[in-house]
């Protein structure tokens, strides 16, 4: 394959005579000179003095006695100029993002050299001189009609006035502050590039040769330059084309047109006719974006040339880079990586962004806390494990104690950690701690040998974390950058995310992997480009910009027509010499991804004489079949439940109605949790779940009787009405609740929490809530009035003997009841239920069907009621027990009754003694089953119980 560059090399070779010390050879980009010198040494039999490489931007910088400035400098510089033309009082928080837009305005103007004067004069004056501008073409005079066309002065509004005003200022802020700039000795890109274009003297550069490789647009600067050199005899050009899309309108030949015009080349059209020839195309459609990388091993096995480095992987999207290189495949023995690998996919950014967030949106200055979510984040990532060893403690402490609010002082258990939870008195403070904490980080890091590829990789990222932390550092200490904390996190972690670091490599060997800009000048055999969809390629939306598209337009400044256009060539000129060209587009529709093929490839479809092959990539789907999950008992599962239930074994084992309805909606649920003893893990929130809001209720009603009538008083109406007047001691009761039970004192259980709960805005309707439903409470137990309070919160057991095949189980049944109350002899077992639906079981024997709506609730209060019945009887007191389900959020009429209902017609349970028998019949087989070493755990068949289930993931179901 005839390369570009080879061309180039041997034409210059042969022109020169191999003379080329005094000669320059200059790209868009600096990588194609490495090609270029290993084709130039080709031509030579002898050692040769090597050309001077350069690209264009280097050029230009040498070419001035001005430095390219910082970039938040610059921000900061243009602040204090339109602070003094303006007389604005605005904040720089507010000026920053939108002060970029406007340096790339004034950028974009000086690199097409447009007449600024013009451009940024008053409206009115640019609407009476735009007939005078006899510099412009008619096109361009057309787009200024059309702009004031739309933008009537006269028809004023408020956001037409804010911009006439700031428009009219952009003037005087864009000279004073290239003012400003020059007397620092810096300038932005533009400004430095015009500088040189206007004032460069061609006898004074070091080189009596300039050779231009390879571009395509170019600005007004650029032009200039090039027609000076030109004009001198100093330069010669060398363009990079194809008479496909030179010999007819078309957008990839828009700008070398002009370039072959006014700069004519050193090679003949006749090396220049490749796209004209077949080739091998293929149009790959992937259904997910990362398929194309799981495609690429396959692609790379059957395609990869020899030498490797006539084979390129292209990405369109050059967030695929990670995935791309993990799906590269053992039999590539060089790759070079052309682009940077994103410091935003790095640990090194994750932990500055955990830091930053945590001092800025995760602190609570007025309070003096921190919030969970925040510090959690920083614990657990695995650079502050590796600097500190109490991290997964402090974290444990903090789920244990559902510390969501979390203060500095007890995050601080070794100096790491004070270093890392103190808070930041500012912008300098967050620097000066972020780099310290990076720097031990770096030290320990290094002196690790992992054996990771990507040691090397994290270890760089972790020294220009650093390096850019201290920049910010300076750049506040100089006081050049005055922001607040906020915005200064934003524009950090903007600034590095937008970071890359380079792969060290051998880049002339091996196969390419590179972005779409890095393909300049080279040339591939085989070529595969991944994304090739709108909006990968061309890029979707333009840059913001204050400037209207029309004045733009008039003015010769970029538009999005220019981009479109660029691109065009980019892609054009990738595929032209290649033999074998592969295109991957994902159908997926994601965000600004279209699920759509590039419109280049719908061109290609169209203008290409020849065959374009189609393929569609599926990814091979192997049904999981559908197996039933059984668990045997055998003898070693057996001896666990033994351990666990057994009261011989364990003087604690308890087999609690939760357990046995956990049983009954599935076995193998009740394995997992009570045998095998998984957990979920323990989670903080600030959000009340609705178990939490149970317990609290239960809590405060808890506390209201105790203090009302102590055990075993009668509660009298009065009792009731005095307390529902006392708002204020009914809040406390809820107020205690929320702390004793949500907003634990931090360290000693016994601390005193503060006197009134922090509650957010969901916390303070919740307290609401429950208040209302203690209220609701009240009312309706001043209709049962009077009655005897017996005892809340009442832990009953009861010791019985399961017989099994392999011997007898002696167990305990119970639980807690909610609440026990006497009135006319009847002893009510009240379990409060602040959400679900009421349940009226049809029969005992539902209670223990396994089925949609198994009524749980009630199985569970006949339990308490089974206990109670059989206690009463060994006392021989006379009551008959009664279970009750107390629905606060259905007791809004004064005729509630909590009593279970049962049967149809529905008849109230008012002696359970009735229904005892059957029910222990039941429970008594229930128990055999699940102690019973021949039934083993299987999966419920009612799939509705598997919607919440904590162990959904562990049996796929």
């Amino acid at each position: 394959m005839e390369t570009f560059l080879k061309s180039v090399a041997h034409d210059l070779f042969e022109k020169t005579g191999g003379e080329l010390s005094r000669t320059a050879v200059i790209f868009p980009n600096k990588r194609a000179g490495l090609f270029f010198n290993e084709y130039l040494a080709k031509e030579s039999e002898r050692p040769l003095w090597s050309p001077a490489y350069l690209s264009i931007s280097e050029l230009f910088r040498q070419s001035s006695g001005l430095l390219i400035g910082d970039p938040v400098k610059l921000v900061c510089d243009l602040y204090r100029t339109y602070i003094e033309v303006t007389g604005s009082d605005e904040p720089l928080d507010n000026f920053y993002f939108w002060g970029e837009m406007m340096i790339s305005d004034f950028d974009d103007a000086d690199k097409n050299m447009a007449d600024t004067d013009a451009l940024f004069s008053n409206l009115k004056d640019l609407n009476d001189m735009s007939e005078g501008f006899d510099f412009m073409e008619d096109e361009q005079k057309e787009a200024i009609s059309q702009f004031f066309h739309n933008f009537s002065i006269k028809n004023d509004t408020a956001l037409k006035s804010r911009f006439t005003l700031m428009w009219n200022s952009l003037g005087k802020i864009y000279r004073q502050y290239k003012e400003r700039l020059k007397t620092q000795g810096i300038a932005y890109e533009g400004m430095l590039y015009r500088e040189v274009a206007d004032s460069l003297s061609v006898e004074e550069l070091p080189y009596e040769r300039y050779v231009f490789v390879g571009f395509n647009v170019l600005n007004k600067v650029e032009h200039r330059l090039f027609s000076k050199l030109h004009d001198a005899g100093k330069a010669m050009f060398y363009w990079d084309y194809d008479v496909f899309y030179l010999k007819k309108p078309h957008e990839a030949g828009e700008f070398i047109s002009r370039n072959l015009r006014d700069f004519p080349s050193e090679l003949p059209p006749s090396c220049f006719d490749w796209l004209n020839r077949d080739k091998q195309i293929e149009f790959i459609e992937s259904p997910t974006e990362n398929g194309q990388a799981r495609y690429l091993p396959q692609w790379i096995r059957e395609n990869l040339t020899e030498p490797e480095k006539e084979t390129a992987v292209v990405l369109c999207n050059e967030s695929l880079l990670q995935p791309v290189l993990h799906s590269l495949p053992e039999n590539i023995r060089h790759i070079n990586i052309t682009m940077g690998f994103p410091l935003s996919q790095t640990p090194a950014y994750s932990f500055v962004k955990a830091f930053v967030e945590l001092h800025t949106e995760g602190y609570d200055a007025k309070a003096g806390h921190f919030l969970f979510a925040p510090v959690v984040s920083l614990l657990k990532h695995p650079y502050m494990q590796k600097i500190s060893p109490h991290t997964a403690n402090v974290e444990s402490e903090l789920v244990k104690g559902n510390r969501f609010y979390p203060l500095p002082s007890e995050l601080s258990k070794d100096g790491v950690l004070e270093e890392a939870f103190s808070p930041c008195a500012g912008n300098l403070s967050l620097c000066e701690r972020l780099s310290s904490l990076l720097k031990q980080i770096a030290t320990l890091h290094k002196g690790e040998k992992t054996g990771d590829a990507y040691d090397q990789l994290y270890q760089e990222a972790l020294f220009k974390a650093y390096t850019m932390t201290n920049r910010f550092r300076s750049l506040v200490e100089d006081k050049e950058l005055d922001v607040k904390t906020e915005t200064f996190r934003r524009l950090l972690v903007r600034v590095m995310s937008a970071a890359s670091i380079p792969f060290h490599g051998e880049p002339a060997i091996g196969m390419q992997v590179m972005g779409v800009l890095e393909t300049r000048n080279l040339d591939f055999r085989h070529l595969i480009l991944l994304s090739v969809n709108e909006g990968q390629l061309p890029q979707s939306g333009g840059e913001s910009s204050f400037i209207p598209y029309n004045l733009r337009k008039a003015f010769g400044l970029t538009t999005v027509d220019h981009k479109i256009a660029v691109y065009a060539y980019y892609f054009y000129r990738m595929i032209q010499r290649a033999d074998k060209v592969t295109l991957m587009y994902n159908t997926a529709t994601d965000g600004i991804n279209r699920g759509e093929m590039s419109r280049f490839m719908r061109q290609l479809l169209i203008e290409w004489r020849h065959k374009v092959g189609r393929k569609l990539l599926a990814a091979e789907q192997i049904p999981d079949a559908s197996r039933l999950l059984v668990i045997e008992k055998t003898p070693e599962i057996m001896e666990r439940m033994a351990d666990v239930f057994d009261t011989r074994r364990n003087k604690h084992a308890l087999m609690s109605p939760t357990a046995l309805n956990t049983y009954l909606d599935c076995p193998l649920k009740f394995y997992y949790k009570y045998v095998a003893r998984l957990a979920a893990p323990d989670d903080v929130s600030a959000d009340i779940d609705p178990a939490k809001f149970g317990s609290i209720f239960h809590h405060a009603a808890e506390h209201i009787y105790k203090d009302m009538s102590g055990r075993q008083q009668t509660v009298s109406r009065e009792m009731i009405e005095k307390l529902l007047k006392d708002t204020v001691r009914l809040r406390r009761y809820v107020d205690n609740g929320f702390k004793e039970l949500f907003f634990k004192p931090e360290g000693d259980p016994s601390a005193q929490a503060p006197q009134l709960p922090e509650y957010n805005g969901t916390q303070l309707i919740n307290s609401e809530v429950i208040y209302r439903y203690i209220r609701q409470l009240l009312r309706l137990d001043k209709e049962y009035t009077p009655f005897t309070f017996l005892d809340s919160e009442v832990k009953v057991r009861e010791y019985i003997t399961v017989r099994t095949p392999q011997g007898e189980i002696r167990s305990c049944i119970g639980g807690t009841i909610d609440r026990t109350d006497c009135k006319d002899n009847m002893l009510r077992i009240v379990d409060y239920k602040t959400g679900g639906e009421p349940e009226a079981p049809e029969s005992v024997e539902s209670l223990f069907l396994p089925a949609r709506k198994r009524p749980h609730y009630a199985f569970q209060t006949f339990l308490y009621a089974a206990i109670m019945n059989r206690k009463m009887r060994d006392e021989n007191s006379g009551r008959t027990v009664a279970p009750a389900l107390l629905y606060i959020h259905r007791a809004a009429s004064a005729s509630y009754s909590p009593v279970i209902k049962l049967g149809k017609p529905q008849v109230e349970v008012s002696d359970f003694s009735i229904y005892e028998g059957e029910f222990r019949e039941r429970l008594q087989s229930l128990l055999e089953a699940i102690f019973c070493a021949d039934i083993a755990f299987t999966q419920t068949e009612v799939e509705d119980n598997c919607q919440y289930c904590d162990f959904k993931k562990l049996c796929k179901k």
